[in-house]
């Protein structure tokens, strides 16, 4: 396992390259690797387990009972998935977890992490506080989806992604991790209506694109 690599996500932050190997086997660490489409957590099932990212992406899916799918969030290398039913030993999830492309997925026993190692005190409570972190940012990652979903227009959806991205990534010329049909899915929208919109709006002077890049115009408006 390469402790370099975990010592820069945001799960093992802080902590030491050398105490990562220790830490790993008293959390009883496994490796698998998924192809992309493959199913690492399904809907039903209850998770003991929380997963990091080592390569390739994961995307964290809702399938109706008409087939109607809907994308909650995509992660990638270090970031983690599953830690919120790992902590809740035997609810079933709700969502599931499939590899967007070959991944390969670290497995860590949430229960051990929660009991803690007296031999690894001031690790583990590091690793404990990160983690904390990390739901806290889920939480926002969430109402953020909320937010951009709230708009009754689909371009007022397409606006409300779009410019935050392009803040986040301090930039009006961007890339995001979604494909068309994986975007529709984040905002709750017809994949076609999704495409005919972004037309439209290209066509408006409010934007450019190509496949999953963009670039914002000085004129963005909403309608």
């Amino acid at each position: 396992m390469d402790g370099a690599f975990l010592a820069g996500t945001a799960l093992f932050r802080g902590i030491q390259p050398e105490e990562i190997g220790r830490m790993l086997e008293h959390l009883g660490a496994s490796e698998r690797s998924y192809r992309r489409g493959e199913a690492v957590f399904l809907a039903g099932e209850a998770a003991s387990q929380m997963g990091l990212v080592l390569s390739g992406s994961v995307n964290i899916e809702l399938d109706d009972l008409w087939g109607n799918k809907q994308i909650f969030g995509h992660v990638t290398p270090g970031q983690v998935f599953g830690e919120t039913y790992a902590c809740v030993p035997g609810e079933p999830m709700l969502v599931s977890a499939v590899a967007d492309e070959p991944a390969a997925v670290l497995f860590l026993d949430m229960q051990r992490l929660l009991a803690g190692c007296p031999s690894l005190w001031e690790s583990h409570s590091r690793l404990i506080r990160n983690l904390v972190g990390i739901f806290a940012q889920k939480n926002l990652t969430l109402s953020q989806r909320m937010m951009h979903t709230s708009s009754k227009s689909i371009r007022g959806r397409l606006l409300s992604y779009l410019s935050m991205e392009a803040e986040r990534q301090g930039s009006r010329r961007f890339e995001i991790p979604y494909n068309r049909q994986q975007l529709a899915d984040y905002l709750s929208l017809d994949r076609s209506a999704l495409s005919r919109e972004l037309g439209n709006m290209k066509r408006d002077g409010l934007l450019d694109y190509r496949k999953n890049y963009f670039v914002l115009k000085e004129t963005l408006r909403h309608d």
